[in-house]
């Protein structure tokens, strides 16, 4: 009888640790995204988030800012998807050795804006490099970020390629802001600067669009899965629900269309 006993109380015990003890933690269903400030500025993430969270369930908490910023926020622990377009930042990002993957997914372009009256004569240049020649020759104001976001990023890789250094410079000023505040900058002091595409449509000034969609301004965005590799409670699988998600029939129609409504062409293309 006693040993019928012990025999039950083991087999309660076991039946206990089986209901609490082995208890799973619940799925986390916020996807931390650290993205640049084009994709926010330009309205694109406002546009997409609402269809992602219906399609998969999950919430997208949002933060902008340059890539460079962006990118640190990851390595911070404080991000479980980056959303950037600064291909040498990211390269420099996947070679810390994590397991992280880098996805491109989509394009738009760079474009060089000015005044109205454009005295560097930027728009008659058939590559950014050489209207960026012209600016330094005529030694016209320049706004630059200055912020170590993929713009500001491709902005230097121009000057570099035509062997000149604006530092310095007194028509050349660095500010250390986002795209948003730069064209304002920009605009309040008829000055030239460099843009996405989409931010600039975006942004109301009397800016003109002088140089755009060159094969040297092409500015392609990558998303990047922080991995449990890196940190160990990282979201992996919502992140990769936003990956898997972007790539959908549903997704990269959105991605075409935007934009054509309001300005009467996409801001972003999706690429094959």
């Amino acid at each position: 009888m006693r040993k019928n006993r012990i025999v039950l109380l083991l087999v309660i015990l076991t039946l206990l640790f089986a209901a609490f003890g082995c208890k799973q933690e619940p799925e986390n269903k916020v996807v931390r995204m650290s993205t640049t400030t084009s994709v926010n500025d330009s309205g694109l993430m406002a546009y997409l988030q609402p269809a992602f969270e219906k399609a998969t369930g999950y919430t997208l908490e949002i933060t902008s800012a340059g890539t460079g910023a962006a990118i640190e926020k990851a390595r911070m622990g404080d991000a479980d998807l980056l959303l950037v377009h600064s291909k040498s930042a990211e390269e420099e990002y996947i070679n810390e050795g994590f397991g992280e993957v880098r996805v491109p997914f989509m394009y738009n372009f760079f474009v060089i804006v000015g005044p109205a009256d454009d005295p560097a004569g930027v728009a008659g240049a058939a590559t950014a490099a050489e209207a960026f020649k012209a600016i330094a020759e005529v030694g016209a104001t320049f706004i630059s970020r200055g912020d170590k976001s993929g713009t500001h990023n491709k902005e230097m890789a121009i000057w570099k390629s035509i062997e000149f250094d604006p530092e310095g410079q007194s028509w050349y000023e660095s500010i250390g802001q986002g795209m948003g505040q730069t064209l304002t900058v920009a605009d309040e002091k008829q000055a030239y600067t460099i843009s996405d595409k989409a931010t600039f449509l975006a942004h109301e000034d009397s800016l003109s669009m002088l140089l755009e969609e060159t094969d040297d301004m092409k500015n392609t965005y990558s998303m990047i899965v922080v991995t449990a590799e890196r940190f160990a409670d990282s979201n992996v699988k919502g992140a990769q629900a936003f990956v898997d998600w972007i790539a959908t029939d549903e997704a990269r129609q959105m991605i075409a269309e935007y934009g054509k409504a309001e300005y009467g062409e996409a801001l972003f293309f999706n690429l094959d």
